[in-house]
């Protein structure tokens, strides 16, 4: 899946918060890519990279993913297809949510 582009559906917009954890804010657009669906059966998620407001959906590349060893999720980060991150940048921007869990990070070499 890395390198692919993929389109992403924002149900959580940078500047929100967790609808069930009214505590984690949202400092970056995340979001769902439609028909793809994850190991946990639902769509597959995706953190977005790189844009700095607020979207309802963002086209854009596949740059890594994020592995829960803790369970059977994967997040994709998608960013846009000229911008390229590190795996400790990537971290940073996700580090809101992935405290709460054991990841790593896969990337192409």
């Amino acid at each position: 899946m890395i390198g692919k582009t993929v389109t992403v559906t924002v149900d959580r917009a940078m500047g929100t918060y967790h609808p069930e954890h009214p505590d984690l804010y949202y400092p970056i657009n995340y979001g769902y890519i439609r028909e793809i669906m994850s190991p946990d059966g639902e769509e597959q998620d995706a953190y977005i990279l790189g844009i700095t407001e607020p979207v309802e959906t963002f086209t854009g590349k596949v740059i890594a993913i994020i592995h829960r060893k803790d369970g059977i999720e994967e997040k994709w980060v998608v960013a846009p297809a000229d911008m390229s991150y590190t795996e400790k940048e990537i971290m940073k921007q996700v580090y809101f949510q992935e405290q709460y869990f054991d990841t790593e990070i896969r990337m192409s070499p």
